[in-house]
């Protein structure tokens, strides 16, 4: 009697569709007691219904057929389009996009027993199929099979025979007991030495089985195939397969073999669990959550699934991201990580690997599902880490590379077989597109708030040429956006390391936390131990050029960096022993300019009885002790001498031809030129050092004491402002006249002028600096601004008339001075006597 049930209707091919076809399988599926089914069966309809409405887009039939005479009973769907010609996408091809859609064909084949695509000419037929499970697992009563079946008939335990087939690794039988003779009629002297592979039609399950290469290799698998008898004949059996430890050389494969219809014998191997986790993971793609909480509903799929103890989500480890930094210790070399998977995601009781782990039992080239009966006979380490024994793995791929893997792992040996290890596949091929273009997303994200993050720093630290003050400013970026408590030791040239500077994200803790860290530390900064406490502390070398400049040190409460924070320390990092190095050069050569600076300038202003003087004197260069002009107030013999220059420009050039010129009057006026000939000298002097020598404007002088008091005052002025005289009275009046510049003509002819510098008059001498001030289109010295400043200075010393001069320059443009000062101020205070002349 036929027992086929079926049900049909049809749909128009609108959006409306897909929750119709739902409605009806429901009910359907309710009618004939098949509700157990519908929630598989009403996820495989609502797909194979949208991809026929989106793809093809015409009117539709839905067929549900029960077929209870087949064994075990079967329910299909069918979905007809009336598009033949459009051509349904392969749901086992490797993805090589990140596309979201077309996984209702690959969730057909993770939820159904079997799926297909028939052509009818006028019409396409996508179908799958459900197989009803086998004796007592449905409820009595249920469609498909009845109560009363009768159990299958088991042959008798006579015509048992346990073969035993034991190859080496290449898969060559080196051992063939008396049962397996009996088995499959092959002699043992006729098998021994041929492969394995001869014997065994080896045809897998499903589209994740292993290869028998793949299979010899595993530490323990059951499972059913057919083996070649003796007399051609393929005999159906079932294996079940062990491997055993020890060297390379000595390991070996034992299969026990029986004949399939002693299954009461030896049990079946359980039934994989694709199906609930096949909707779990429907739904999980389907929503909208970020990636960390998908990662971790992954691994709880993963645990719960499979029963195990703990699962982990791993992805491939970037190689910027300092490779097994976390399995060797922070601070170390980064390495290559291309090859290495870090842990993105772990639940269970036991999930204690974090980091990144060495390639081994994960790694790039392992493109097929792994299962280890004991961990601890295959990397010590990582079982420890892991807390487990057994541990079973499957690789996410992504256009045939690895992206990382599915992981879980049990506390005892033993407990995963192979059907685990192709369900977790089956979850892997699902979820690897989604993780791997949520990750690229996540990546591009970190990426662009790694860069913000590291120009923000290179902004703040720019132009900062102070290391201790680059050390508290690294210490405060990182504080507490990634760490709670930072320390920065610095290395000087001579190698010693000392503690810098620390912050904390609790400013009171500062002082405990200097106290508690080394001072000066007593061994390299790689292998100090620090202060044990709830923190985590890291430790990263700031490393530029081959050369240490210390070590940026933190506290975390996290007992890990995740991986995308590692690469960002590194790159601080870097940019701040780059500035380090940076601020190094610079206070050498700060240094070296200092000391070749000062020594263009008077070391002191020589002493005149008599006389009071003052100088002021402010290069326009930012930093820089000495510009383009200069001063010299020194005495020779019984007279005093006195110079005041400007050389054109400013700058290191400027300065050149200033500590040439100063040196050069001061050697000229010992070997007692006149103030004359010293301006004829020096003029020949600097058309001799060619044409790119720079003109100068030079006010030279002498002071002679005279007997009534005072002093005669003999000047020349070449190109350069003239000296103002302020006599007791106020009257204010120039006295010296401006001539040629020096450095321009070979035969120019200087002369001198003198006059008598009387007690309580003042001579003020000063640079265009001074007489140029602008504001705007005015000059400090614009009708006679400069005497008129002078003129209002009557009685007052050297001192006060040269700061009230600065000031008046200072304060008559709102924009600061772009050109050198300098100002040289003498007043006569009393009667100078020749013994009174003190030579220097």
């Amino acid at each position: 009697m036929d027992t086929t049930r079926m049900s049909s209707t049809a749909f128009d091919g609108t959006p409306h569709a897909p929750s119709a076809a739902r409605r009806f399988v429901r009910q359907v599926l309710g009618e004939w007691q098949l509700s157990h089914l519908a929630e598989d069966a009403v996820l495989l309809t609502s797909e194979l219904v949208t991809n026929a409405v989106v793809h093809a887009g015409t009117g539709l039939e839905l067929t549900c057929r029960l077929d209870a005479d087949t064994a075990p009973a079967r329910l299909e769907i069918l979905v007809d389009d009336h598009h033949p010609t459009r051509i349904v996408p392969a749901a086992e091809a490797p993805p090589d996009t990140l596309a979201v859609s077309g996984r209702g064909l690959a969730l057909a084949g993770m939820l159904a027993d079997a799926w297909g695509v028939t052509y009818l000419g006028t019409a396409k037929r996508v179908w799958v199929r459900l197989e009803l499970a086998e004796r007592g697992d449905h409820h009595e009563g249920t469609v498909g099979v009845p109560a009363s079946a009768p159990a299958e008939i088991a042959a008798p335990v006579e015509s048992l025979h346990v073969g035993v087939v034991v190859s080496d690794l290449d898969g060559r039988i080196v051992a063939w007991n008396t049962e397996a003779e009996a088995l499959l009629g092959w002699p043992a002297k006729q098998v021994t030495g041929r492969p394995l592979a001869e014997l065994v039609a080896w045809g897998g399950h499903g589209p994740y089985a292993l290869s028998l290469a793949d299979t010899l290799d595993l530490g323990r698998w059951r499972g059913e195939c057919r083996m070649r008898r003796l007399d051609g004949d393929l005999l159906p059996v079932y294996i079940s397969h062990l491997r055993t430890d020890g060297r390379s050389q000595d390991r070996r494969a034992i299969w026990m073999v029986v004949s399939s219809d002693h299954r009461y014998v030896l049990a079946s191997p359980p039934a994989p669990f694709r199906r609930e986790p096949g909707r779990r993971i429907k739904d999980l793609l389907d929503d909208d959550m970020p990636l960390a909480e998908r990662l971790d509903t992954i691994a709880q799929i993963v645990q719960v699934s499979s029963s195990g103890d703990a699962a982990y989500v791993l992805v491939r480890a970037d190689a910027s991201t300092g490779g097994d930094r976390h399995r060797t210790g922070y601070g170390s070399d980064p390495a290559d990580g291309g090859g290495q998977f870090g842990v993105a995601a772990g639940v269970g009781a036991t999930a204690g690997l974090v980091g990144v782990v060495a390639a081994g039992v994960f790694g790039a080239e392992r493109k097929a599902p792994t299962m280890i009966e004991d961990l601890l006979a295959v990397d010590v380490e990582l079982a420890q880490q892991l807390q487990a024994r057994s541990l079973a793995c499957a690789p996410l791929m992504v256009a045939g590379e690895v992206t990382g893997y599915l992981v879980v792992t049990a506390a005892e040996p033993g407990r995963f077989d192979q059907e685990l290890t192709a369900s977790l596949q089956h979850i892997a091929d699902q979820v690897a597109v989604t993780v791997q273009r949520e990750r690229m997303a996540e990546q591009d994200r970190a990426h662009r708030g790694r860069l913000s993050f590291l120009a923000e720093a290179g902004e703040l630290l720019a132009g900062v040429h102070d290391e201790e003050l680059i050390a508290a400013l690294t210490a405060q970026l990182v504080v507490p956006k990634i760490a709670t408590w930072a320390a920065v030791y610095l290395t000087d040239l001579a190698g010693m390391t000392r503690l810098a500077h620390v912050w904390h994200s609790e400013e009171r803790h500062n002082a405990d936390l200097r106290k508690a860290l080394p001072v000066i530390p007593r061994s390299t900064l790689g292998e100090v131990a620090w202060p044990v406490g709830p923190e985590a502390v890291l430790s990263f070398p700031l490393l530029t050029q081959g050369r240490s400049h210390g070590a940026l040190v933190i506290g975390r409460t996290e007992p890990t960096l995740p991986l995308e924070l590692a690469d960002l320390l590194a790159d601080l990092c870097r940019l701040v022993a780059l500035n380090l190095h940076t601020a190094m050069l610079y206070a050498r050569q700060a240094t070296t300019s200092r000391v070749l600076q000062r020594s263009l300038l008077p070391v002191r202003v020589a002493s005149m009885p008599g006389l009071e003087s003052a100088v002021v004197y402010e290069p326009a260069e930012e930093g820089a002790d000495v510009g383009g002009d200069f001063y010299d107030l020194f005495t020779v013999g019984d007279h005093w001498c006195f110079a005041l220059g400007d050389v054109c420009g400013s700058g290191p050039e400027a300065a050149a031809v200033t500590g040439l010129a100063r040196h050069a009057v001061r050697l000229l006026a010992k070997e007692h030129y006149t103030v004359a000939g010293i301006l004829d000298r020096l003029n020949k002097t600097l058309l001799d050092e060619g044409e790119d020598c720079r003109f100068l404007s030079l006010l030279c002088g002498e002071l002679t004491p005279l007997p009534q008091g005072g002093a005669l005052c003999t000047v020349a002025a070449a190109g350069h402002p003239p000296p103002l005289l302020l006599r007791a009275d106020g009257e204010v009046r120039p006295v010296a006249t401006s001539q040629l510049l020096l450095g321009i003509e070979d035969d120019a002819g200087f002369y001198t002028e003198s006059f008598e510098l009387l007690p309580d008059e003042l001579l003020l001498c000063v640079t265009d600096g001074v007489t140029e001030r602008r504001d705007g289109d005015r000059l400090l010295d614009d009708d006679d601004g400069l005497s008129k400043i002078l003129g209002a200075c009557t009685g007052l010393s050297a001192h006060a008339v040269a700061e009230r001069v600065r000031q008046a320059v200072e304060s008559f443009g709102a924009e600061p001075s772009h050109d050198d000062m300098a100002l040289l101020v003498i007043r006569a205070t009393a009667a100078l006597r020749t013994g009174q002349v003190v030579n220097r």
